[in-house]
């Protein structure tokens, strides 16, 4: 079981959290009016599918109720980083593991 760092509560397990999807996807200004169904089918359903680091959205359902973004190595299942939803993800000491933001 991993053990996730809440921004509001601290150190909960991973039981208590839920909505695991992929960080930093900003909605389209127009709500997607203006998009074509092909364009919106990619909004909605196409996400990085990244090894290694990946910046992840997740709900502390049984805790706080607020979205975090958590810094997650999926190759190593490592939790490198949480943060407050709307904030910009912190610099990683590590230099072997990068991110793209």
């Amino acid at each position: 079981m991993l053990l996730i760092e809440c921004p509001h509560c601290g150190p909960r397990a991973e039981t208590e959290y839920a909505g695991c999807s992929e960080a930093h996807i900003a909605r389209p200004e127009s709500g997607g009016l203006d998009m074509t169904d092909a364009e919106w089918v990619e909004w909605v359903f196409w996400r990085k599918n990244t090894k290694g680091v990946y910046l992840e959205r997740w709900n502390h359902a049984a805790g706080c109720r607020r979205w975090i973004n958590c810094m997650r190595d999926t190759v190593t299942n490592e939790i490198l980083a949480t943060y407050k939803a709307g904030e910009k993800p912190p610099k990683i000491a590590d230099a072997e593991r990068e991110y793209k933001f």
